[in-house]
């Protein structure tokens, strides 16, 4: 049976909390991001990692800021332009961060192209412009834990389809994927996830992943967290577990940090080698 699904952002309009991953596995210690030096220093230092995580974390970092105006620099806003301009000076502010994570230069882009829009419409005002950032950071929050239950039921669905070994279903999965690298439910461990909840998953494996141990610190903890039945292996162990384990494995499945229009990927180290012994052992590598 699972347990309940780890929230690593909590957030409602004027308030954002996220889970502090550098304590993780060790203490679960959630801190306030009321200011932008306080979500860039987050970003920053690792204490919110994974890009998806990264993208919302910024994106609601300064939602907080325009909900509460502690400075009280939009109070002296008297145009659309100047709520911008305000907008997407601190935009770049936070993309200087995470300069390789994708996600939030995505979201920067989306953000500032709405509010952009939003200023150029007639009769419109600063708050205007400000309600359409706030509206807007807060659907990116929903739509990606959307996009990561459809992607953990698309893709247990998918394993499920390919799967022929009778009811003990093992998957592997190697870096974090979780709740912990997104808004919620995860990508690939999202898939685990789905499994389990369908009482269709016998058991989980995650790698270490070595050198920041993301597999050992974080998502061995995700697993425990829900009581999702897992074990966590060297990533050195792969081959043989998948030799040990012979036709009961599913899948290998993990993460994409890139990728390319040809289809290639780019992932965290030790996911090659996962790939080629997948290959070798004739399990699915997702």
């Amino acid at each position: 049976m699972t347990g309940a699904t780890l929230e690593a952002i909590r957030y409602k309009r004027g308030s954002l909390e996220i889970l502090d991953q550098l304590l993780l596995p060790h203490a679960s210690v959630y801190i306030p991001i009321s200011t932008l030096a306080l979500g860039h220093d987050a970003i920053k230092t690792m204490k919110v990692r994974g890009a998806p995580a990264i993208a919302i974390v910024a994106a609601l970092s300064l939602a907080v800021v325009l909900a509460h105006d502690p400075s009280s620099k939009t109070t002296s806003w008297k145009t659309s332009a100047d709520a911008v301009q305000f907008i997407d000076s601190s935009l770049e502010y936070l993309k200087t961060s995470r300069p390789t994570a994708v996600n939030l230069f995505d979201a920067a882009h989306k953000l500032s192209k709405a509010i952009h829009a939003a200023a150029a419409e007639p009769e419109a005002t600063a708050e205007t412009v400000k309600e359409k950032y706030l509206q807007l950071a807060e659907q990116m929050l929903e739509d990606d834990v959307r996009d990561n239950t459809n992607i953990g039921q698309f893709g247990a669905e998918y394993i499920l389809s390919q799967w022929q070994g009778g009811q003990d279903l093992r998957v592997i999965t190697h870096c974090n994927t979780g709740s912990l690298a997104t808004a919620g439910y995860g990508t690939a461990l999202g898939i685990i996830r789905s499994l389990a909840s369908q009482k269709r998953l016998t058991h989980a494996y995650c790698t270490e992943t070595r050198p920041y141990n993301q597999g050992s610190r974080l998502t061995a903890y995700e697993l425990v967290y829900e009581n999702i039945p897992s074990t966590l292996i060297t990533d050195s162990m792969a081959s043989a577990l998948l030799r040990q384990e012979s036709g009961k494995v599913a899948a290998i499945v993990v993460g994409a940090d890139r990728v390319a229009a040809n289809g290639d990927t780019a992932n965290k180290i030790g996911t090659y080698q996962l790939a080629i012994t997948a290959k070798y052992h004739n399990v699915p590598f997702i």
